[in-house]
């Protein structure tokens, strides 16, 4: 079991009354943390299983005046950050180190789940850690994704997975976990709420009368501390990152997220998630129970600006009809699609899925109609010297994909195998030597993945008779291959 088990599971099974009684009930949800499974190696896990430490996570917990030092502080309380001091504080080679993590927020507490939905989920891919044991979360065993300019489209299903492809959790819901769970660790773990930094000063090489040693962290309160690894979970405008002159590749998309919850016209086992690209961005349905799903429509900023101002009834037709209208199809792309399925069909007779029809819309949530701006970010370095940089400080992705949460779980993972062998070896957290294996480590499965988000984009935002052409014959093929759906699939799960 990883640490993050102990997080949810513990939250859900003691603290949560769970009133959405429509969703499945699981008794083996895994939550990938996109690569979890390298969190602890197998000659940690019963020493996890036997200490389990009902100490004190105090909140802004008393700090002496002179600068105190810790062995790792994490700056930004959000759900990678969070995490990421969660899975430090239950690492048994770490249980004698000083961990302290900055949040410039107030503590977030549910002492019950809300009868209504929250509006930012994250879709979780599947992996070996077995996470959740609860019905607060939903399973879908199937994705069907397809073009809005032709009729090709790739399926993928739990017989190419053995298992459910991913887990719909509401934001809220982990974070809620995992602050549940920091409160039971051992007083080595701090946390302290509302502490905005306002300074970061880095060690220096060289030795003078006022070197510093550590990196220094000054708080508004004018309290400063000191560290010897500071691990930046910031977010996309991360004030470590920028302090550092990081260099970022980044750009906007010219597209906003109009997220929303929606309630189905009828009761449906509802799971399957639904991607359609339409030539201004996709929409993606996601499964939230039986009963509603949650919306990420990607759009041009002046057409999101417009579905917010939609009175309710007209929104919902908006929502159907993109996901059920064909009024972007043409003759010609039509008799090539079908005339390159005939032949694909007969080379592989058996291969592909069967086309299905999303649920219809009836409404939508109570105020839960929001838009954000879409961008691609990644940091050049994910270290310096005795820095780190997680999450959203270190990329940004597009939605569509639904992979930001799980690549910053994978950063948490790799970050704490590698920091745990270090401690293990007697070595220090903030040396540069692990810290590169981690940036080399990262990188590797982030690229490539990113760069395969940003094609898939680009690719779908234009309805151009070559391009769609292109895309029809690629799709289909896809489809029409279960060994390279199985490939796509797994990477994804990492």
């Amino acid at each position: 079991m990883s640490v993050l088990t102990d997080c949810v599971t513990g939250y859900y099974g003691n603290h949560l009354s769970a009133p959405r009684t429509t969703m499945h009930k699981l008794t083996r949800a895994p939550l990938a943390l996109n690569g979890l499974r390298c969190l602890l190696t197998d000659k940690h896990i019963s020493a996890v299983n036997i200490i389990k430490r009902g100490c004190v996570c105090a909140e802004n917990r008393g700090v002496s005046d002179k600068k105190e030092v810790y062995d790792v502080i994490i700056s930004g309380g959000g759900m990678v950050g969070s995490a990421m001091a969660c899975s430090l504080g239950m690492d048994p080679n770490l249980t004698g180190k000083r961990i302290l993590l900055l949040e410039a927020g107030h503590k977030k507490v549910m002492e019950k789940v809300p009868d209504a939905y929250s509006i930012r989920v994250s879709s979780i891919s599947p992996g070996s850690i077995y996470l959740l044991n609860t019905d607060l979360c939903k399973p879908y065993k199937r994705m069907q994704v397809w073009d809005a300019c032709s009729d090709a489209l790739i399926t993928f299903d739990k017989e190419d997975l053995l298992d459910e492809m991913a887990y719909i959790v509401e934001n809220d819901i982990i974070v809620a976990a995992i602050t549940k769970q920091l409160d039971t660790l051992p007083d080595n773990v701090q946390v302290k709420y509302r502490s905005k930094v306002v300074k970061y000063t880095w060690p220096v090489f060289h030795r003078t009368a006022d070197a510093v040693p550590w990196v220094q962290v000054t708080l508004a309160s004018g309290q400063t501390l000191q560290t010897k690894l500071l691990i930046g979970a910031d977010g996309p405008n991360s004030m470590v990152r920028q302090e550092l002159g990081i260099p970022t590749v980044k750009w906007n998309y010219d597209q906003s997220a109009v997220v929303a919850v929606l309630r189905l016209s009828e009761p449906t086992e509802n799971n399957v998630a639904w991607q359609r690209f339409l030539p201004t961005g996709p929409i993606a349905m996601l499964p939230l129970s039986d009963t509603e799903s949650s919306l990420v429509w990607s759009t041009s900023p002046e057409l999101a600006e417009e579905l917010l101002e939609l009175e309710e009834e007209s929104f919902v037709d908006a929502v159907n009809s993109a996901f059920w209208n064909n009024e972007n199809h043409s003759d010609l792309i039509e008799t090539a699609s079908s005339l390159f399925r005939g032949a694909l069909s007969t080379m592989t007779p058996s291969a592909g899925s069967p086309r299905q029809l999303p649920p219809s819309v009836a409404g939508i949530g109570p105020k839960s109609r929001v838009m954000f701006p879409l961008g691609m970010g990644h940091a050049s370095e994910y270290i310096r010297q005795r820095v780190a940089l997680i999450g959203d400080a270190a990329h940004r992705v597009h939605p569509l994909a639904g992979q930001g949460a799980n690549l910053g779980f994978g950063d948490v993972a790799c970050l704490t195998q590698l920091l745990s062998q270090a401690a293990f070896d007697g070595k220090d957290l903030g040396a540069i030597q692990h810290l590169l294996e981690y940036e080399t480590e990262r990188q590797r499965h982030n690229l490539p993945m990113m760069a395969a988000i940003d094609l898939m984009k680009r690719l779908y935002s234009t309805n151009a008779a070559f391009v769609v052409l292109l895309r029809t014959f690629g799709l289909q093929a896809t489809n029409m291959l279960p060994a390279l759906k199985e490939q796509i699939m797994a990477y994804a799960s990492k």
